[in-house]
């Protein structure tokens, strides 16, 4: 065991040496309202999103992307696999119609054969080697086999017993297909395209997998998981993934096929049986994914060596099938709007999300109702913001809650002031962050703004309903102005203490 350990480690360190790990993204089209090319192509030059993933070849998409520099995964659609893995010229006419007609104009430099056609279509299965050869052949035909790699993602599912990685194996119903794939991509130079949801490995462990353990959150020692194989601790299930990757193709005596993971990512909304896909869950899922990628972090056996990654996924797709989170895994919706803003700060410009300047000052989670009013009264009275914008009708007037308000209040309170410390405090109600609390079309004093950067991201609680203890102390800018001569005598009491 140690000696294939070791042979592992120094087979994927020399197919991996010098590449840098890169961030991409999958483009689905299942929109009620999909964005034309040039507008998902300008919202990929905003994001400062270099690498894509599309599900067919779109003719619209190849256009639009072409003098773009940007690196394009194409699609052969499963239902069109039997038709290509049977017939040679099938697969060089859709060669020449979707990859030679637009390249290099449009930088395509992978093919995806397919989609977890083992787990999804498994009557294909018998003809998907001979589709990705026959794609091959045709490359090579067209001088087109070193740019352009040829593979076919699949699901971490046909991994079984991936814990310890150390002792994982592909489901071996599957190695009279894996076997041939393993020697089509280790000879043609190509890569083992994997699709990994950490999501679903948490849903279905039954308690099991801890959520934290599932969204690469900072585990201290004794609660990672340790291959009592190897003894390396594990912090989180991606990684145990790639590596149980890894070990299950040296179970097959194939050690130099790096691995490109295709789809990963976390979704933002579920059905009540779904409490875990949150806007938050999929925030931090997503944001210490493009951390552990990009800062070259590796897995655990393979410390500071490339896992490229393409995130699952650009848009939400609202007529997906299936239930309410199939719909919700998107960074953004159809009009390019942000679904939440990823926590990036000292990631570069990737996804135009390097906060490092930008900072705000929102309502503190679990404070006191009754505080915050006092604290949002006081800002809006003496502490001289301007509070119009949240009155009934107003960009800023929904949700309409204390929180919310108070969030507003506070943030352009704390932007006058200049942004230091003491001017967001609101006598321990207020927090400073990084996450821009703008939503909808109520944009806050220091935002980025829309188109290239993103900003809406609602604070987690801003759209909780307000207690009866809040209803008890109506908002004074909406509910009566400043006339109020019991709301004035309130906030002269409150400037006592904020003052």
């Amino acid at each position: 065991m140690a000696f294939l350990v070791l042979l592992l480690l120094l087979a994927v360190s020399q197919a991996t040496a010098g590449e840098d790990p890169y961030i991409g993204v999958n483009i689905g089209t299942d929109l009620s309202d999909m964005p034309h090319p040039t507008q998902v192509v300008a919202l990929l030059k905003a994001q400062q999103l270099r690498y894509v993933r599309l599900y067919n070849a779109d003719r619209g998409m190849l256009v639009a992307l072409a003098n773009t520099g940007i690196r394009v995964m194409v699609s052969i659609p499963n239902e069109q696999l039997i038709g290509i893995g049977q017939s040679n010229s099938t697969a060089a006419n859709w060669v020449s119609r979707n990859i030679v007609a637009y390249y290099p104009a449009t930088n395509i430099t992978a093919i995806c054969v397919g989609s977890e056609v083992l787990t999804t279509l498994p009557n294909a299965a018998a003809v998907l080697v001979n589709a990705m050869n026959f794609i091959h052949s045709a490359l090579v035909a067209s001088n087109l086999d070193n740019q352009i790699k040829v593979s076919s993602p699949l699901s971490s599912s046909i991994i079984l017993d991936s814990f310890p990685p150390s002792q994982a194996f592909f489901n071996r119903s599957w190695n009279p297909v894996l076997v041939p794939m393993l020697k089509f991509l280790q000879s043609s130079g190509s890569f083992l395209m994997l699709n990994i949801y950490p999501y679903y490995d948490y849903m279905q462990s039954n308690g099991v997998i801890p959520l934290d353990y599932a969204l690469f959150k900072p585990l201290s020692p004794t609660k990672e998981a340790v291959d009592s194989n190897t003894l390396v601790h594990y912090s989180n299930v991606f990684d145990a993934v790639v590596d149980a990757t890894y070990f299950a193709m040296a179970f097959l005596n194939f050690t130099n096929i790096p691995v490109i993971v295709t789809e990963t990512g976390w979704p933002s909304k579920g059905d009540s049986n779904e409490p875990d896909a949150t806007i938050e869950n999929a925030n931090t899922y997503n944001s210490n994914l493009i951390r552990h990628v990009i800062n070259k972090t590796g897995t655990p056996k393979r410390p500071g060596i490339a896992v490229s990654t393409y995130i699952y996924e650009l848009y939400n797709e609202d007529l997906k099938p299936g239930p309410i989170s199939e719909k919700n895994w998107g960074l953004f919706d159809a009009n390019g709007d942000p679904i939440y803003i990823l926590r990036l700060t000292g990631s570069g410009s990737l996804l135009a999300n390097d906060t490092t300047n930008q900072t705000y000052c929102t309502a503190k989670d679990g404070a006191d109702p009754k505080m915050l009013q006092a604290a949002l009264d006081w800002a809006c009275g003496p502490g001289k913001v301007d509070c119009s914008p949240l009155l009934q009708g107003k960009p800023c007037y929904e949700p309409d809650n204390v929180i919310a308000h108070a969030t507003y209040a506070f943030d352009t309170y704390y932007h006058r002031m200049g942004k230091t410390s003491d001017a967001c405090d609101f006598n321990g109600v207020a927090d400073i962050t990084t996450t821009d609390p703008s939503h909808g079309s109520c944009i806050f004093p220091g935002s980025l703004g829309r188109n290239g950067t993103m900003v809406n991201m609602t604070a987690p609680s801003m759209n909780s309903t307000t207690t009866s203890s809040d209803s008890a102390g109506q908002n004074f800018y909406v509910r009566g102005g400043l006339t109020s001569i019991l709301v004035l005598i309130k906030v002269m009491v409150w400037s006592l203490i904020f003052l």
